[in-house]
């Protein structure tokens, strides 16, 4: 199932993109990582500016451990930074956290997305554990009258995955958009060079995003495909 032609032409280069954006990801950060912001704000300085000039209260800004682990937690009310961006004060370290933010105005003017994207968390951390099992089983047993129930149990669940990462892009764009315009009225941003460099390491992030859906979209194809057999 997993080496023959069609897989490889659908999986390959989604997989080479998905390389190439994290590869993007770390470079542009590591790159901009050295280059220091004229304001001196930090990143954890430059979340709560950017939350306090769109009147955001109530939600916490800790430090986070790992690499690149930022996040927004919508049910905690917390904005959780890594160390490199929450003690950073460079163009990567306000763009990642101003970036992340940019979620927390979205959670405080309900943004559909987001609020879309937090209804289907449930349903996709189910069904990214456990399709695999009923398509297998509906593969496995193709010569019994319920297995296509079984596959396309399977292609549902893996589905609803593919949809919450799609409804992910336009609520991670919309934050970076936010995230760029405050940090410039706020002047954290006050150069076109550390403008540029902030627009650089977000569309770099972005891409990861981009690679995730088009390589699970690729592999939904797939499936579909392979359950006509």
């Amino acid at each position: 199932m997993f080496f023959d032609l069609q897989y490889l032409v659908l999986t390959i280069p989604a997989l080479l993109f998905s390389l190439w954006a994290q590869w993007k990801v770390h470079s542009t950060f590591d790159r901009f990582a050295k280059v220091g912001v004229q304001s001196g704000y930090s990143g954890a300085q430059a979340a709560q500016a950017v939350m306090q000039s769109a009147g955001v209260q109530g939600v916490r800004i800790e430090r986070h451990e790992g690499f690149l682990s930022d996040h927004y937690d919508p049910l905690a009310k917390a904005l959780r930074l890594s160390p490199h961006v929450y003690d950073g004060k460079s163009i990567s370290s306000v763009a990642v956290a101003a970036h992340e933010a940019g979620h927390a105005i979205q959670d405080q003017v309900g943004y559909p997305p987001l609020v879309w994207r937090s209804a289907l968390v449930p349903v996709c951390n189910v069904g990214n554990m456990i399709w695999i099992f009923p398509f297998m089983a509906g593969l496995v047993l193709r010569q019994l009258s319920f297995s296509p129930l079984l596959i396309w149990t399977g292609i549902g669940l893996f589905a609803a995955v593919v949809v919450f990462q799609i409804i992910t892009l336009p609520t991670e764009f919309n934050a970076s958009n936010r995230a760029k315009a405050v940090l410039a009225s706020t002047g954290i941003v006050s150069t076109q060079q550390e403008a540029d460099g902030v627009r650089r390491v977000l569309d770099a992030a972005a891409l990861t995003y981009v690679a995730a859906v088009a390589a699970s979209l690729l592999q939904l194809i797939d499936l579909v495909l392979r359950q006509r057999r």
